[in-house]
């Protein structure tokens, strides 16, 4: 779901030199074909959709990451910072360092946001309230009691920027940040399709079992796929803008579908969702259901909102740095042999073969030679890079097939066709 966690960037949020850089970039990558074409109108869409605000959580099971990762004490780990979720949720496991890098400028600043958050709101509860619920009037004043000073100027400037009819950025935390964003919209369009139906997703929430969450699947999600008007949207890429998936991912639901209609491979992904996993402790599933978390339980909530966690995590919050930066560009800048962890989430779904063979070509470059370890997800089933890479410079990386397909399994996103580890060839 994240080309724009790799290279996109708001108009005239951060700055006009800023914005225009983020633009190239964007283009870039995403810009295959030309404008003249049916594909390339439509990569052109996408990249104007996606200069904003997007993703309000990130979409990757923590839990699965780490134990992939084998994340310990010792290792430096890089990762694209997205809405920052994962990056505080690392902290659990205590690495050494956290390097978050972004090219959208609104992912940055949420990701800033959250670590001076936990740096100095002044307990647990307040801490919750910001992130957790995100629907109080009290964090607009806990933004400006204890957050708006610590803040660098150009994310503070960010944050207090009046948006038209809304009041400041920041308001987002008083009236629901699970609602905003690109991808909150378009699960709130997805909720309001269901209402006209007669079909109440939250309903699912309070099944005590397995079990029922099937029958409730069943019964309220499921027809909502055979609807023809979703069907006759599921076969437009345009449809799954909202969702960050662009062109290039689509083509690879289309493909995964037996049927080639995109819409039976997100049938069988909801399902997963809905289905595969207790609903109690998936938080993920809390937000595709309800736009939020479980606020009076406090279980199905990410790792870092877990209270047990929070004095742990508060006390490593330094040990993360924050860069607007390209994954590649920056690792080139980096010693060679320096970092032991990559997290690179699903944006090698819309890189070019070039794009991906200058990547790993710095992941080679700075990875431990002992000890080293990158973890991707994509929309397909299989791994990209024995097609799009050098078999020279993949020579170098093991493939750990089996465990990466079990790890996938356990991913309680389910959004994800395939989960994929790869090690240091010498590497234990």
């Amino acid at each position: 779901m994240s080309l724009l966690r790799q290279i996109s960037l708001a108009s005239g949020t951060l700055g006009l030199e800023n914005t225009v850089m983020g633009n190239v970039l964007l283009e870039r990558a995403a810009h295959q074909r030309p404008a003249t074409t049916k594909r390339g109108a439509l990569e052109r869409l996408f990249t104007l959709m996606f200069r904003g605000f997007v993703y309000n959580q990130i979409w990757e099971d923590p839990a699965v990451d780490i134990e992939a990762l084998i994340l310990g004490p010792e290792h430096r780990l890089i990762t694209i910072a997205s809405g920052g979720c994962n990056v505080l949720n690392y902290l659990t496991a205590n690495p050494s360092r956290i390097i978050a890098v972004d090219l959208n400028p609104n992912h940055i600043a949420l990701t800033k946001l959250k670590l001076q958050a936990l740096e100095h709101l002044p307990d647990y509860d307040s801490f919750f309230r910001f992130f957790g619920v995100a629907k109080d009037k009290a964090n607009s004043r806990a933004f400006d009691n204890f957050l708006a000073q610590r803040l660098d100027q150009e994310t503070r400037r960010y944050w207090e920027r009046r948006i038209p009819l809304r009041g400041r950025r920041i308001n987002m935390f008083a009236r629901n940040l699970y609602r905003y964003g690109l991808l909150g919209r378009f699960i709130g369009v997805l909720h309001t399709v269901a209402k006209l139906h007669g079909k109440h997703l939250p309903d699912i929430l309070a099944a005590r079992n397995i079990e029922e969450q099937r029958v409730v699947f069943e019964r309220t999600i499921a027809p909502l796929f055979d609807n023809r008007l979703v069907r006759f949207l599921s076969r437009m890429p345009v449809s799954y803008y909202g969702l960050g998936i662009p062109p290039a991912q689509y083509d690879e639901l289309v493909a995964s579908a037996h049927d080639g209609n995109p819409v039976t491979t997100l049938r069988e992904r909801v399902k997963r969702l809905a289905c595969d996993f207790p609903i109690a402790d998936n938080y993920f599933a809390w937000q595709a259901f309800s736009r939020g978390y479980d606020i009076e339980g406090r279980t199905a909530v990410p790792p870092y909102l877990r209270e047990e966690n929070y004095e742990a995590i508060k006390g490593r919050a330094k040990s993360v740095e924050v860069h607007h930066a390209s994954m590649t560009d920056f690792l080139a800048e980096q010693p060679a042999r320096s970092l032991h962890r990559y997290v690179l989430l699903d944006a090698q779904d819309w890189m070019t073969a070039e794009q991906m063979t200058a990547l790993w070509t710095q992941i080679d470059r700075t990875a431990n030679e002992t000890d080293a370890r990158v973890i991707f997800r994509t929309a397909g089933a299989e791994s990209p890079l024995p097609q799009k890479l050098p078999e020279a410079l993949l020579a170098g990386w093991t493939y750990l097939e089996e465990q990466s397909k079990q790890f996938h399994a356990r991913d309680r996103s389910s959004i994800y066709g395939g989960f994929h580890v790869y090690a240091r060839q010498n590497a234990s």
